[in-house]
Order: structure tokens, then sequence, then C-alpha cells
């Protein structure tokens, strides 16, 4: 089944349009995107994790397409709900265990199902994400809260909404593509954040962020985490501190010269080290 067939998942009474590869009875990977990113991000992994047999699939995101857009305002888009669905999208595949992949938002949504949910899992790859005690821990002894200022922005109510749609969205568009994500998936991306109510959809998350949801336990699944120096956002300090919160088999790889936006910019490289690690366990 090619990367590009549509399927899809309920959870929680929300419908999740997802991108699916692989054989039906083949283990179960979800992969899991972040801001302002599409299932599409994806697609070479979905390709490539399918050819090694594996049943891959790539959900939309809570609030990123208009049958998975909650009621309830901002406290509808809270980590516990977020690791939530994905437990419910497992559940409708029929699967008592799979493995996550995550980047961005998603790498933050597949921590705490590790640490919450390790019955569950059979492996998670974390992309670009540290962990999020990691993170807290370098906030007072690195340029970490300088790298997560935006995050402040992002909460705010309306403005954010206003400046990055400014243009048809140009703004978003020269940010994306200014921290090194190439033009065509830039325009993907910004076409999908045009579409209404989807860029407040993905904002919520940022909006229901609490101090809190940094406190997650430590992690004894098999933990794969892929990171660049090139990351503006996440910075080493934290990336190397991940080390310390994940008790069970650990491998941390370093693409040097690659941006924030690993999955789209190294998918050969990315897509060998999850069909490795998924096969290491």
């Amino acid at each position: 089944m090619p990367a590009g067939s549509t399927v899809e998942l309920h959870a929680g009474g929300l419908t999740f349009p997802a991108l699916a590869a692989g054989p039906e009875d083949g283990e179960l990977v979800l992969l899991l995107h972040g801001f302002p990113q599409t299932a599409g991000a994806w697609r070479p992994q979905l390709d490539g994790l399918a050819a090694a047999g594996y049943r891959a699939v790539a959900p939309t995101q809570r609030g990123y397409a208009a049958s998975a857009r909650p009621p309830g305002g901002r406290r509808a888009y809270r980590l516990p709900a977020l690791v939530d669905d994905v437990l419910g999208m497992a559940r409708h595949l029929g699967r008592d265990r799979f493995s996550v992949v995550g980047h961005d938002w998603g790498g933050a949504v597949a921590w705490a199902l590790a640490a919450h949910h390790p019955e569950r899992l059979r492996t998670v790859a974390v992309v670009s994400t540290p962990h999020p005690r990691a993170v807290r821990e370098s906030l007072g002894r690195s340029l970490q809260a300088l790298r997560s200022s935006y995050v402040g922005f992002f909460a705010l109510p309306a403005l954010p909404e206003a400046v990055l749609l400014a243009g048809g969205g140009a703004v978003l568009r020269r940010m994306l593509v200014g921290s090194g994500l190439p033009a065509d998936r830039a325009d993907e991306y910004v076409a999908a954040m045009r579409e209404p109510g989807a860029l407040s959809g993905a904002l919520g998350w940022y909006r229901a962020a609490r101090p809190g949801d940094l406190a997650l336990g430590d992690v004894s699944v098999p933990t794969l985490y892929v990171w660049s120096p090139g990351d503006p956002a996440l910075g080493g300090t934290a990336a190397r501190r991940t080390a310390a919160h994940v008790t069970g088999p650990y491998r941390f790889e370093v693409l040097e010269g690659a941006p924030h936006w690993i999955p789209e910019t190294r998918p050969g490289e990315l897509t060998r080290l999850l069909v490795d690690h998924l096969g290491s366990r």
C-alpha cells in the first residue's frame, strides 16, 4: 500500500485523517508530526517502513483537520488528551502494542506515551525534541530559554494567527524556509494552515501547555533519539541530558548539518535509523 493511501482513525469522538503504508498485519508504527507540519512530513519514512514490513500510519493530529478539532477551547489540547488520541488510534487499528515515532510536538507526545504507558509501546523514537525534563533542566544553564522564547508568542490569543497568516501566509512561509525547511514543503504546510481554523487548532497545543508537562518520568522502553545541532529551537544541553531520563536501551544519533526539519531534509538517514531501531529490540 503506497504512502499516499488515506485512512480515517476514530478516537475520542474525533476523526483523524491519516496516511498509511505497509501490510495491514505488520507491526504497527504510528508517526506523529509537529508544528505546523502535516502527515505528509512522514511520506519517505512511511514508504521505507512499509518496505521493511511494518504497518506505518501517520495521522493528522488534533486540531489540524476540521474533523479532528474538538470543542472546549485550549483545555482540549492538554498533553493527556493528545496522548489519549494516540492510544485511541491504536485501539481503532486493533493493536494492544505499537511503536511510536514523533517529531517536534509529536516528539513531546511520544515521550509522554513512553513515560506513562510503557506497557503499550514496543519502542519509541523521537526526532529533534529532547525529553521534557531535560528541557526543563537546561533552562537555567544554557540558551534554551532564549531558544524557546517563541513559545510565549504562539500562546497569545489571536495575534499569532494575524501575524503568521499575513500576506496569505507569507510570514509563516518565510519563517519555515528561513529555518531550513525546503520551499515545496513550506508551501504545503502553509496551504494547510490557511484552511479555516487550522492554524488556531495547531496553536492550541502551545496555548494549552503547562509547566507541569515538563515533569515527565523516566522512560524504560527501547528509545532512539535523533537530534541536529542546526536546530534553532532545541539546543545541545537538553539533547545531551536526555540520556539521564531513559533507563531502557538508548541510542542517541546526531545528524550534523541538519536543520530542525529532519524528516523532510534527511529522509534517507532517518528512515535507516528507524528501521534499524525497530529491528534491534
